[in-house]
């Protein structure tokens, strides 16, 4: 099919949820992306985070297809050998101690909510189920993480949105605390607002909030979807922070480009979730497991995640020299760049003529290469970049 056939057949037969860039990516390796006529473009976007291998890494294919071969999927009614063994394994790299496997970052919020509502039920009863999140925050696009997406223009069209979230500012310890009241049960934060524009949160913030949360019996709750798997160069952001959360989530990244999503707790709240409490037909699924397991056996070594920082100061100390680059913000390799010219949205649209795919958050452009990506690629990238900020 030619590159228009499939516009128009998109067109036709999808619904229109998505703003999409003119490419139609068919094939790809390492962190070079080729589209229906043969034309090869860097990708600085890994899937928005998930491809965190890159495009069709050798072990991950092999993970994936052996796979495939031997069991695609089983009924969570019974034991699966490669779900206990990638649950294992996060808890043996974040001091957690149970794991919920599900299928994205929203199941995987929306897991954490109710761990938080049933905890704080089971614990001191009914009425004490709020749940604070920062302004400017993301949480998913199921109608509870709407609500719980500290965004007004997301708080629209999809009424009545679910009740018992209140949103604070970030890095105002003393706006969090006016939010704190006695129908609070958790506080639930990004430490990067990837989403909202690449706005990490300060260290002094994230103490006060932790300390806060531990004084009063709140549930401390971080969304690392975008952040985790090594992505900021710890295997989870909040080992950045030297806190230990109650609650983490993950997706993206863990499963390097097929649909997994986990929510990890603390022994607090190990028993919280009973049988019939919660659960998923396709989480756990032993082609996403193998997949997690491939990727948590690559990415959370020591030199991995220092090569993923190095790479990361490498990129922002090439960035900040470029024309109509007002700031370089993020950590690791998630990466914020503010342009002079306000004009994120037109530069990453040419970026894509130019055979460059990036990201936007906001008013600025995002980058989330591959972790496994070549000085070799990241410099190809730089160039094209360089020239469409500079034409």
């Amino acid at each position: 099919m030619t590159f228009e056939e499939i516009k128009n057949d998109e067109q036709e037969y999808m619904m229109h949820t998505y703003g999409r860039f003119d490419a139609a990516i068919v094939s790809g390796k390492g962190a070079v992306a080729k589209d229906v006529n043969g034309k090869e473009y860097i990708d600085f976007t890994s899937g928005i985070g998930v491809n965190c291998l890159g495009y069709c890494d050798d072990g991950w294919v092999k993970a994936v297809s052996t796979q495939a071969a031997t069991v695609q999927h089983i009924s969570n009614l019974y034991y699966s050998p490669l779900q206990t063994e990638v649950s294992k394994k996060l808890c043996e790299l974040t001091g957690f101690d149970k794991v919920f496997l599900c299928n994205s970052g929203a199941e995987a919020n929306e897991c954490a909510i109710k761990i938080a509502r049933k905890y704080s039920f089971d614990k001191y009863g009914n009425g004490r189920q709020k749940i604070v999140t920062l302004v400017n925050s993301f949480h998913g696009r199921t109608v509870t993480t709407l609500a719980a997406t500290g965004q007004d223009v997301f708080h629209n069209y999809f009424f009545p949105f679910t009740e018992g979230f209140d949103y604070a500012e970030a890095n105002n310890i003393d706006d969090l605390k006016a939010h704190i009241k006695d129908d609070v049960c958790a506080v639930f934060i990004e430490l990067i607002q990837g989403e909202g524009g690449v706005m990490p949160l300060t260290k002094e913030f994230v103490d006060a909030v932790a300390e806060i949360c531990k004084e009063k019996d709140i549930l401390l709750m971080i969304d690392e979807v975008q952040t985790g798997m090594s992505r900021t160069g710890a295997v989870y952001c909040y080992q950045n922070y030297g806190i230990q959360p109650d609650v983490i989530t993950s997706a993206k990244g863990l499963g390097g480009g097929v649909p997994v999503g986990a929510c990890l707790c603390n022994k607090k709240l190990a028993d919280v979730m009973s049988a019939g409490s919660h659960g998923t037909t396709f989480g756990g699924n032993p082609i996403a497991c193998a997949a997690a397991k491939e990727v948590l056996s690559r990415v959370t070594t020591p030199e991995f995640l220092a090569e993923v920082r190095e790479k990361g100061e490498y990129i922002k100390k090439e960035l900040e020299k470029m024309d109509n680059v007002k700031e370089v913000r993020g950590m690791g390799m998630m990466i914020g760049i503010v342009t002079e010219k306000d004009n994120a949205k037109e530069i990453a649209k040419k970026c894509v003529e130019n055979g460059l795919l990036i990201l936007t958050a906001k008013n600025l452009l995002r980058l989330l290469p591959p972790l496994t990506i070549t000085y070799e690629e990241i410099d190809r990238g730089i160039s094209i970049l360089k020239k469409v900020m500079e034409a």
